[in-house]
């Protein structure tokens, strides 16, 4: 495995990127939103073995306060490699600045950014589009 690392959005194929985030999985994200998010973005991570887009993240930020890290995906075949823990630090490094760094994890992936120093934030809320969805899954609890 050798992995190229990347934070220039301009080579970046969002079709190639779409398919990671659904093998992933991190849901499904189209090309043109992932476009637009990225974009968006303060910092970006992106990590390729060969010609091949194996895992990507970003980091969401005011340039002081607040920094949101959110959508890392790795590629199954490259999960357990440690990918995802080299995005996860490049975008903390990047983040540093911050007087704070906040994620919102996939469910059951709490241990490992807890390895990154994260603890639990006590009074999160959020809105979500699909407010069910989001509660049947555990993301969202009404109490």
């Amino acid at each position: 495995m050798q992995i190229t690392w990347s934070e220039d959005r301009a080579g970046v194929d969002w079709l190639e990127l779409e398919a990671l985030y659904r093998a992933a999985p991190l849901g499904n994200k189209t090309a043109a939103d992932l476009e637009v998010v990225f974009g968006n973005s303060m910092f970006c991570c992106f990590a390729r073995d060969g010609d091949r887009l194996v895992g990507a993240g970003r980091v969401l930020a005011d340039g002081r306060d607040c920094a949101y890290l959110c959508d890392v995906a790795v590629l199954p075949s490259h999960q357990g490699t440690g990918l995802g823990k080299q995005i996860v630090e490049r975008l903390i490094a990047k983040s540093r600045s911050h007087a704070k760094i906040i994620l919102y994890s996939v469910s059951g992936r709490e241990s490992f950014y807890a390895k990154f120093g994260f603890l639990r934030m006590r009074t999160a809320m959020a809105i979500f589009r699909n407010r069910q969805s989001a509660i049947e899954r555990g993301l969202l609890s009404e109490s």
